[in-house]
């Protein structure tokens, strides 16, 4: 991997993608309260597409999105729901108490993409399925604090990889995080997971996604007939978190911040919570 197809971001583009990853981030604070057991993911992501297009005034990238050889994504967010590892496609179908919920939104704000997600856990939660949901958040934070210019992209799947295995949960191989810009996916490819090739170095300016999806079981996964949906093929439970990071002259910073999200657990040494969100 070398450096030259990695876009460096201006200060221009860097306040841009401060503001389209807080508004994506704001989008999930919004839905919060809406998942609940008797909602459906359709309903959420009816929500959803109101709030992004008629408050938020942003673009939905999701939306009708159509990588090559697939068909148009149908929907504003993926919504997946316990076994479904990502690309969930919103239906009718309605949660209930116990069921962990990963929402992935992707809203564009003058050219620039913000892309977060969360995991909800609704109503009265099972131990396994609460367990997981906080084991992916940690193990998303593990891979954003190996950040720092000198380092190297492979420094986040070492950071993930040994968090997962340290507490008996698998990390997905298929599927990782991307630099992100005016582009929704862009260069480079991000793994959670230690690779043998090399990697780029970061440099300050660099902006990618940090987004492990983890498993209780082991990290094997299929995709449904839809082209889309992403299922565990031990059908084990599966969850994932995702932030937008940026490297800095002294480490990273956070992109897609806002009242509603998490604090980073303890662990973290390289990132607080800003205090005027």
């Amino acid at each position: 991997m070398s450096n030259e197809k990695i876009i460096i971001k201006t200060a221009e583009d860097i306040a841009g993608l401060r503001i389209a990853g807080r508004l994506a981030s704001e989008l999930l604070d919004y839905l919060t309260p809406f998942v609940k057991p008797g909602v459906t993911t359709a309903e959420l992501d009816r929500l959803a597409h109101d709030y992004t297009v008629n408050v938020q005034e942003c673009v939905p990238a999701c939306l009708g999105y159509t990588p090559p050889g697939m068909t148009p994504y149908p929907a504003t967010t993926c919504i997946s729901v316990n076994h479904v590892v990502c690309h969930g496609i919103p239906s009718e179908k309605k949660l209930k108490h116990g069921d962990i919920v990963n929402i992935d939104v992707t809203s564009i704000k003058n050219g620039y993409h913000g892309d977060t997600s969360r995991m909800f856990v609704v109503g009265k939660p099972t131990i396994a399925g609460k367990r997981l949901a906080r084991l992916a958040f940690e193990t998303m934070w593990a891979g954003i604090d190996a950040v720092r210019p000198g380092g190297c992209f492979n420094d986040i799947g070492i950071a993930c990889q040994a968090y997962a295995d340290k507490n008996g949960i698998s990390v997905v191989r298929d599927y990782g995080g991307h630099g992100i810009g005016k582009g929704f996916h862009e260069a480079p490819h991000v793994n959670h997971f230690p690779t043998n090739r090399p990697t780029a170095k970061f440099e300050p300016g660099m902006v990618f996604t940090v987004e492990p999806m983890v498993n209780a079981g082991r990290y094997g996964v299929t995709i449904l007939g839809d082209g889309w949906t992403v299922v565990t093929r031990d059908r084990s439970l599966s969850a994932q978190w995702e932030h937008m990071v940026l490297v800095t002259e002294t480490g990273y910073d956070i992109l897609t911040v806002s009242k509603g999200m998490l604090p980073p657990p303890d662990f973290v040494k390289g990132w607080k919570m800003p205090e005027n969100l």
